[in-house]
């Protein structure tokens, strides 16, 4: 039942995660993956949602649904590509608002 409720979600997720991403990159006006950002921000926020929920609505939307939406790996490459590219200021403020934006998210979410 838990793979089946984890598969579910991230069979919602990741095609959001696809759709967003593909739509927000063509109106990217800067070098900060926007896109991203709020991927990560909104996934915080559902993970902060279901953390202390019942387990089966943590595994379809928790592991399932965030854990395929969210994307560290894409975060991590965005930033060294900043980086890389002397863009440091953009880097750090793309890491910063990533990091803060995101832990508040996930309090949000799990105070509501």
């Amino acid at each position: 039942m838990r793979v089946l409720l984890i598969s579910l979600g991230a069979g919602i997720g990741a095609p959001l995660r696809y759709l967003i991403d593909k739509n927000m990159r063509k109106t990217r006006i800067n070098s900060i993956p926007l896109e991203t950002l709020l991927i990560n921000v909104l996934g915080s926020f559902v993970l902060g949602i279901t953390v202390h929920r019942d387990a089966n609505i943590g595994f379809l939307f928790g592991t399932g649904f965030a854990g395929a939406f969210t994307t560290w790996s894409a975060f991590a490459l965005e930033t060294h590509d900043l980086f890389k590219s002397r863009k440091h200021f953009d880097a750090w403020g793309y890491l910063a608002l990533t990091l803060v934006l995101g832990v508040a998210a996930a309090a949000a979410g799990d105070a509501i």
